[in-house]
């Protein structure tokens, strides 16, 4: 940063003297938030002046967040997709029914309990920000009470989900096979339970490092036993499915351990609580809504797969699809990750009462994940004829992923907008009206057109897939234009009402 260009700023930058206590890192980021403010809301200087300042502030922030936030999603993503890798090696049926296991069933369960613990992301975050740090643990009590509620209710999708998938269309065997991968996974349900909420809370307060490590050494060791399962015992699918429930429980028991014994969490962490019983109905309606925004996004893509068991060569169909929404999905991990910096940023600034840094923050991040999607796009055109021998042998398959890859270019590109703008709405607690912008795009417009393509027009996955991004493109532009048009003073202001109405609501005592 010159001298010449950011003077004004130069002695506030500098002024900030290196700490050793254990809130150093916690410190630094209050100190640097309030300084973005100050140069955003500084009119004396020009802007342009103003720019290179707050985007070096900005750009520590979020890669504060974001890179750990990026490996925990990354990581946690690549144990899935071992599974299925473990899985694929055994045969084309056994890939086919990994990923219906995975796509058709466990996304089902994924969407729903991450998108409840977003209640969390946004009362958490916005808490946060105010400085309000005892109703965290609260928070973060209430929705593990509620994840774990449904849970329950989930695990019978799960017992029944060969009869299931045969009444949507699959065929018995690959039902079967799914089936079988699926009943190992049911422990795993309890782990997105307790994970998810624990997650966002460590998220609120910039304590992501953590998780990253924990994360990193269960991979490892996930590894080692799937491998051990499959091919060494001959445990098969439920075995690799077993393996991938008892690496989740790994992660949840590790993170918890680091919440009760960290200094980092004192302030926000202060035991079980019967508080937590408290305002239950009010939070169910938060994560309801969370969960309803989310499940629509992630069920969207699931309905993408099973519509392509109803193809006439379903196996083939599956096969292509299913690789290529794994590597999407593997890249969208880097948006998860930004994703959950986004709001993070947003809720933080609000509930400090920053509507400029807010503002900032989303341009910002916006810009940054759109490049590294274009990069992504740009890679997978350039390998598009070899990417499937990672997950299965055949020319067969190799051809039709190759012929899949521009859309799976196309996607990989809307994913560079798409799920941030989503963060900045769990930020603001928009969760309601996105809901409804999704089902409004992409089940009255992509799945119908995706369906017409598809089959009536016979143009098999391409068609589906044609449409449904079709879909998908008409939401970005909403949310594009949603978010443009917003008043951040406004929102600076729902955020202090909501942050009154959750803390009225726990100085409440707790009935039996």
């Amino acid at each position: 940063m010159s001298t010449s260009q950011d003077g004004l700023y130069q002695p506030m930058l500098q002024n900030n003297p290196p700490s050793l206590s254990p809130h150093s890192s916690e410190q630094q980021n209050e100190f640097s938030s309030d300084q973005l403010e100050s140069i955003l809301a500084d009119r004396e200087v020009p802007f342009q002046r103003r720019l290179r300042p707050a985007t070096w502030i900005e750009l520590k922030l979020l890669f504060h967040l974001a890179a750990p936030a990026v490996a925990v999603y990354m990581i946690n993503y690549l144990m899935s997709m071992s599974t299925q890798i473990f899985s694929g090696h055994l045969g084309n049926l056994e890939l086919a029914a990994a990923s219906l296991g995975n796509t058709g069933i466990q996304t089902f369960a994924y969407g729903l309990m991450l998108g409840m613990a977003s209640a969390v992301e946004t009362l958490c975050g916005q808490a946060y920000g105010a400085k309000k740090f005892e109703m965290l643990g609260i928070y973060l009590q209430r929705s593990t009470i509620l994840l774990t509620a449904s849970g329950v209710l989930l695990t019978f999708i799960y017992i029944f989900s060969k009869p299931i998938l045969i009444l949507l269309g699959e065929s018995p065997e690959i039902a079967s096979a799914a089936a079988v991968f699926v009943y190992g996974l049911i422990p795993q349900i309890f782990a997105y339970a307790v994970n998810f909420p624990i997650q966002k809370y460590l998220q609120a307060q910039s304590i992501v490092a953590p998780s990253a490590y924990i994360s990193t050494v269960t991979l490892v060791l996930h590894m080692v036993l799937s491998w051990l399962a499959v091919y060494k015992f001959g445990l098969g699918l439920l075995g690799a499915s077993a393996v991938l429930s008892l690496s989740w429980w790994i992660i949840v028991v590790a993170q918890f351990m680091y919440i009760v014994t960290s200094e980092r969490c004192k302030k926000t962490w202060g035991g079980f609580s019967f508080q937590a019983f408290s305002g239950l109905p009010g939070f169910f309606k938060l994560s309801a809504a969370s969960a309803l925004m989310l499940c629509l996004e992630s069920w969207y893509f699931q309905i993408l797969v099973l519509l392509a068991g109803l193809l006439d060569n379903p196996e083939l169909s599956l096969d292509a699809l299913s690789i290529c929404m794994t590597i999407s999905g593997w890249v969208f991990t880097i948006s998860l990750g930004l994703n959950a910096a986004a709001s993070v940023r947003v809720s933080n600034e609000l509930g400090a009462g920053h509507p400029k840094s807010a503002a900032f923050s989303v341009v910002i991040v916006t810009l940054i994940s759109f490049l590294i999607s274009v990069i992504a796009a740009i890679v997978v055109l350039a390998f598009r004829h070899v990417i499937s021998y990672a997950f299965t042998e055949g020319e067969v398959v190799s051809n039709a992923v190759s012929d899949l890859s521009p859309l799976l270019a196309l996607t990989l590109l809307l994913n560079g907008v798409q799920p941030v703008l989503s963060g900045v709405a769990v930020g603001c607690g928009w969760q309601t009206f996105v809901a409804y912008v999704n089902v409004s795009c992409y089940y009255v417009v992509g799945v119908p057109l995706g369906s017409f393509l598809g089959f009536y027009l016979k143009l098999g996955a391409k068609g589906i897939w044609s449409g449904m991004i079709g879909g998908t493109i008409m939401q970005t532009m909403i949310l594009v234009w949603i978010t443009f048009r917003t008043d951040w003073n406004r929102e600076v202001e729902q955020a202090m009402k909501r942050l009154y109405k959750w803390e009225c609501e726990k100085e409440q005592p707790w009935k039996s």
